[in-house]
């Protein structure tokens, strides 16, 4: 997924309502965790956490309910975890964002539906039991319109930040198709690709996918994929012609001539198999950590773990996945240097993000790089 950031032009100090938005490809680690404490506001990082998971577990229900294939539903995920990168929690309700989302999601993939469908998916996940006793032959809620038209016209602000935020770029990259081309070229089962698969899906409930381009994320998957089923298990032996999980670690698991041929780096896949790490860590103690209690603001507590995409391993157990982060931290590579682009006293800040949705002054767009990370 694409990324941005915002420039305000040095000259332009003698007018404040003209700003430039330049389109970034992605941030550093220490640029996501800047931005995101200073939208977090008071939540602690734990709560923060379940917030996002929460946001993306619904998403997943609304999605799988309209029938938006995979990349919709992962497109929305991220520009969630996007928006919020420069907008504070506090200010936005997740159910607008996260349909706000799905919509620019749904024209990025040509998986269009109207706002009003949207809503009436998302009505039935957080309403099942009045979904239950709809006469309507697909389940759809008797909303009142006023209520409807309300939440329809804030859906549309949202998406109008949205938008502006990803300075209309409506292109997108998805891991999903490198985990089959990487599997091939790394000659990994059939059943490690899909297990990776599965841990892509799970990527897009994380930052990482902020970080680092798809082809790294969706290789990572396959490395991470390959650690959950050697460590600590008994060999087993390989399809013909395929390579052993054990064999697939020990080559992802150092430099070597891949990284110049995938264009990637170990110390990259380790950081990502961290993040992963921890959010399959966190769904095992907290399985129900992606749902809430059944308010009218809250979506059904009854979803399904397999709706839910969650790729914990059924036969490892939350302390095994932390020995398994111990034992990485002892043979870890370095991390590499990356310029972050919001540095003290830099020009490049996210305070640019206050034109955004404002109708007076002057906002350029821009694909242009300007620096990078």
């Amino acid at each position: 997924m694409e990324m941005d950031t915002f420039y305000r032009d040095p000259g332009q100090a003698s007018q404040p309502s003209s700003y430039t938005q330049i389109h970034r490809p992605y941030f550093t680690p220490y640029d996501v965790i800047r931005l995101s404490e200073k939208q977090r506001g008071k939540l602690s990082t734990s709560q923060e956490e379940k917030a996002k998971q929460q946001a993306c577990g619904f998403v997943e229900s609304v999605g799988a309910k309209i029938g938006f294939p995979r990349k919709t539903i992962a497109t929305a995920q991220n520009l969630y975890h996007r928006f919020h990168l420069f907008f504070p929690r506090k200010d936005f309700g997740y159910q607008d964002v996260t349909l706000a989302a799905l919509y620019v999601s749904s024209k990025m993939h040509d998986t269009l539906k109207k706002p009003r469908d949207i809503l009436m998916a998302s009505y039935s996940v957080r309403f099942p039991e009045q979904a239950a006793k709809s006469k309507s032959i697909v389940g759809e809620i008797d909303m009142d319109p006023a209520v409807l038209e309300q939440d329809r016209q804030r859906l549309l602000a949202v998406e109008r930040l949205i938008v502006e935020l990803i300075c209309f770029n409506f292109t997108s990259r998805m891991p999903y198709p490198y985990v089959i081309k990487v599997g091939r070229e790394l000659k990994a089962s059939k059943k490690l690709t899909k297990f990776a698969w599965r841990l892509t899906i799970d990527s897009q409930r994380t930052l990482v996918a902020l970080q680092y381009p798809p082809h790294v994320v969706a290789i990572a998957c396959i490395y991470l994929a390959a650690l959950l089923t050697t460590f600590e298990q008994s060999e087993t032996h390989p399809p013909t012609g395929c390579r052993s999980n054990r064999e697939i670690v020990a080559i992802l698991g150092d430099h070597g001539p891949w990284e110049k041929r995938f264009q990637a780096q170990v110390d990259d896949l380790e950081a990502i198999s961290h993040a992963l790490l921890d959010l399959l860590i966190s769904q095992i103690q907290n399985p129900s950590a992606n749902t809430t209690p059944n308010t009218p603001s809250s979506p059904s507590p009854h979803i399904s773990r397999a709706a839910l995409h969650i790729a914990a391993p059924a036969s490892q157990t939350s302390d095994q996945l932390m020995r398994l982060k111990i034992a990485m931290r002892e043979t870890e590579h370095p991390p590499r240097s990356r310029t972050p682009l919001l540095t003290d006293g830099s020009h490049l800040s996210p305070d640019g993000a206050d034109a955004i949705g404002r109708n007076e002054g002057t906002v350029r767009f821009l694909f242009g790089p300007h620096g990078g990370a």
